[in-house]
């Protein structure tokens, strides 16, 4: 506990033994700790050692090009590597191809966890994330090549339920990077533009008995750091290395820039907007699927242009955007300064942001799609020799409340042009991505619709939706035709019946309005009727309720609805992230009791909100005494409707059953 904590490059890689194992922490530039890579490359060039490494991270490291891990990617310094993502380090991916080095591709928020569960000394990481997809043993057990035989991913049965177990494994050493250190090894990151998993990382090495060292741009006298600002504790930490600039760039986009550190917040008017292409076209027909009060989890690539688009339409302060290192709020930020936002309202660690995806709290997600087949799987992963991995992207497709896979209907050559409304397909791409089979499964479709998660695939052209038999083609382009621009450039016929025209505001240089559609109530569209089972479906998603002149206008529009079906009804009501404010919500609830009494025969309710669901339920069921439960999903909601059909036996059942 000293100033000797602080010390060279070359002196901290000195403790880098043959065989150790190395986990190192980065996102795409964010965090990266190139001054330790630059010094272990030189070591082992000039030395041969160390030897035999098994390299573990969660995320992409690197350019594209030669920085990040790509400096590791050298025959015989690395034995075997367990990654998340290999799509920015394409030096390491050539070793895995060439069957150079045994490596893994297992998903993000898994590694970050694992992480955790090593620190804590349990003996893995125990999920369903990556069941059904390339991870599960069933697969391919996330095993890259075959010169990896061993397997890390197991099939297990918990409960009476499959799950994958993530075994555990001793971490030598790990490479953390923070801004300031003290002398004492005290660690902040006030100008770093995320924080990853630095924290666990330290804690899983020290207590495997490892190492840590950390890279940073300044020191600090010991004890002079803000305790609160201590992101990692000295105790966790063995050496700190004072990095030269050009290795401590806050990302491989910017040298450095206040607002990914939440240092200042920009005019939003200043960023970019999308010129009118294909990729804004598929951007704006995500951005119609947000909903207000929402949070968006947005992918690398494509996805990224739906948070342009909601800058665009100014509406990006009525739902939350994030990214899967931690990001909340804001504007996320894409290319090489992907995995930042400027203007965020929170950064949390990587960790902890996965614990939150994976327990369902997002929404919606869109993600990239690099193939999909007839069954809707899809794959972003491998594509013959080109290694990309999963990255968070199988945590976050599976564990996502809606699902939109984005991407071009062909690649390699397509060109396009926008032309008075209507879409032109100048040139086709050379390369399908509705195949046959995928070349590996990243996403199950199968498992989706088990899970009954809606998913849409949207491309420039068409919409298609995910069914329990595989893909429906619901939605076309103006100017398009199926057959010639859909069909002739798929391996497979997907469902088709009627599909509708995608919404003409996509393909119009002018703002769409979504700020109007997003906070307005658009009532016509909420309400639809099923004669045969007398049931109507009122779709208040997203909706939200301010004043009174707003319950005034929803009161004319159901009143006028339930009146011309002439007869009571069976009624399902959708809340999802439903807004009413505390100044209308007497006046809301004595509109739905009203509505109940004169209207309905028997109704049920659900939001996956418990906030909303406390509410109402104190309004509706507690003090009006309506319907007796307010349910978390539809299929809930759905269920109890059946079982309110047959009251007559249950009844009779019961006093049976009481004599």
């Amino acid at each position: 506990m000293h100033a000797r904590k602080v010390v060279s490059a070359e002196e901290a890689i000195a403790i880098v033994h043959d065989g150790d194992v190395l986990a190192t922490t980065g996102y795409v530039g964010h965090g990266t700790p190139d001054q330790l890579y630059v010094a272990l490359e030189k070591r082992f060039l000039e030395t041969g050692t160390p030897r035999d490494l098994t390299l573990i991270h969660s995320t992409g490291q690197g350019d594209g090009k030669d920085k990040g891990i790509n400096r590791l990617a050298h025959e015989g310094l690395l034995r075997r590597i367990i990654a998340g993502h290999f799509g920015l380090a394409p030096k390491m991916a050539q070793l895995v191809l060439d069957n150079k080095i045994e490596a893994y591709n297992i998903s993000e928020g898994c590694i970050t966890h694992l992480y955790r569960d090593i620190a804590g000394g349990k003996p893995g990481t125990i999920t369903k994330v990556g069941l059904g997809t390339f991870v599960d043993p069933r697969l391919d057990g996330g095993r890259m090549n075959s010169r990896t035989q061993e397997q890390i991913v197991e099939l297990i049965e918990l409960a009476g339920e499959e799950w994958l177990f993530y075994r555990a494994t001793p971490i030598n050493i790990v490479f953390i990077r923070g801004t300031t250190a003290d002398v004492d090894g005290n660690i902040s990151m006030e100008r770093e533009s995320v924080h990853m998993e630095n924290l666990s990382m330290a804690m899983a090495a020290k207590n495997s008995g490892g190492y840590v060292i950390c890279q940073v741009e300044r020191i600090a006298a010991g004890g002079s750091l803000n305790s609160k600002q201590v992101q990692i504790p000295g105790v966790m930490v063995d050496c700190v290395v004072l990095a030269d600039p050009e290795h401590h760039m806050q990302s491989y986009g910017d040298s450095y820039n206040p607002a990914f550190s939440g240092e200042i917040k920009i005019p939003l008017d200043s960023l970019d907007r999308l010129e009118l292409n294909e990729r804004k076209v598929i951007a704006r027909r995500s951005a119609l699927e947000l909903q207000a009060n929402s949070v968006v989890n947005l992918g690398i690539g494509m996805p990224d242009g739906v948070a342009s688009v909601a800058n665009e339409e100014r509406i990006q302060d009525y739902f939350t955007l994030t990214a899967d290192p931690g990001i909340f709020g804001g504007v996320p930020m894409g290319g090489l300064n992907f995995g930042a936002a400027v203007n965020a309202t929170a950064l949390i660690d990587h960790a902890y942001q996965f614990d939150y995806i994976d327990g369902g709290g997002v929404d919606l997600a869109v993600l990239g799609m690099g193939q999909c087949d007839a069954h809707g799987n899809v794959n972003v992963s491998r594509f013959g020799k080109r290694l990309a991995g999963c990255g968070g992207f199988i945590n976050i497709s599976q564990n996502s409340r809606k699902v939109l896979f984005v991407g071009t209907f062909t690649s390699g050559g397509l060109k396009t042009a926008i032309r008075e409304g209507q879409l032109d397909i100048l040139h086709e791409g050379k390369n399908r991505k509705f195949i046959r089979e995928v070349e590996q499964i990243t996403f199950s479709g199968a498992h989706a619709a088990e899970n009954k998660i809606p998913v849409l695939y949207i491309t420039e052209r068409c919409v298609f939706r995910l069914t329990e038999q595989g893909l429906e083609l619901i939605e076309i382009a103006p100017g398009i035709d199926i057959e010639r621009h859909i069909l002739a450039n798929m391996d497979f016929v997907p469902e088709i019946d009627d599909p509708a025209p995608m919404d003409e505001r996509i393909f119009d240089p002018a703002p769409m309005g979504l700020k109007e559609s997003l906070l307005g109530m658009r009532l016509d569209d909420r309400f639809s009727y099923n004669p045969e089972t007398n049931t109507i479906f009122l779709n208040f998603a997203g909706m939200r309720v301010r004043t009174e002149e707003d319950v005034a206008e929803l009161r004319e529009a159901v009143e006028s609805r339930l009146q011309a079906i002439g007869k009571k009804v069976i009624s399902v009501v959708n809340y999802d992230a439903v807004t009413i404010d505390d100044d209308v919500i007497n006046q809301y609830a004595d509109l739905v009791h009203y509505i109940e009494t004169k209207y309905y025969l028997s109704v049920s309710r659900y939001t996956t909100s418990g906030f909303l669901r406390r509410k109402l339920g104190k309004e509706l069921v507690e003090k009006r005494k309506l319907s007796p439960a307010i349910y978390e999903t539809e299929e809930e909601a759905r269920s109890s409707l059946l079982q309110m059909a047959s009251p007559a036996k249950g009844k009779s059942q019961a006093t049976s059953e009481s004599r």
